[in-house]
């Protein structure tokens, strides 16, 4: 995937090949397989298209000082589409945030590894709500960090902040697993 996104402003240490791959979202949630899957994304145009990488590092752990964690940040300016009755940011905004957000943090590693690009599918989610205070005019503030990248699943949490009002507003971690391909024998 080349991109002639402009990283200027993107800040944190990660290689700029990577800051570039993952800056262009609109490409990076494409869909990469079109023999394979047919049609668009879901929601690819919907979000994607007003994230902003601000942030991609990838540092070591101070735990397993020879594990990589990578840590991307992202931030969403609030749009009318997102919010509830209420006029709050609907929670199932927030967990499509935390699912394609994450991503960026486990491929921020693997790509710095130059390891290439992989796809992954959530296994498992857990969603934690803390104050429903982000409005139309605020501006979601998305810090996502690799937990863990291994043979048996990949693992990453996420906090979405409100930048307006300084507070989290959601906790989130997920495991995610690389699926095999279809096979043009196999039958669901």
């Amino acid at each position: 995937m080349t991109s002639t996104v402009s990283i200027a402003k993107v800040k944190g240490n990660a290689p700029d090949s990577v800051k570039r791959i993952l800056k262009d979202t609109k490409a990076f949630y494409a869909n990469r397989y079109p023999d394979q899957i047919k049609g668009p994304i879901w929601m690819q145009d919907v979000y994607n298209s007003a994230m902003d990488v601000v942030e991609v590092s990838v540092v070591k752990n101070d735990t397993h000082p020879t594990w990589e964690e990578g840590k991307v940040v992202v931030e969403v300016p609030v749009s009318q589409d997102m919010l509830n009755a209420q006029g709050n940011v609907h929670n199932g905004c927030i967990i499509t945030l935390i699912d394609m957000c994450s991503t960026l943090a486990l491929h921020a590693v693997i790509l710095s590894k130059q390891e290439g690009e992989y796809v992954s599918v959530s296994q498992t989610m857990n969603i934690m709500y803390h104050n429903a205070v982000a409005g139309l005019g605020d501006v979601l503030s998305v810090v996502n960090t690799s937990l863990a990248i291994g043979d048996g699943g990949h693992s990453a949490r996420t906090e979405i902040w409100s930048t307006k009002h300084r507070q989290l507003i959601a906790t989130g971690a997920q495991i995610k697993m690389v699926p095999s391909l279809p096979t043009p024998s196999s039958r669901m």
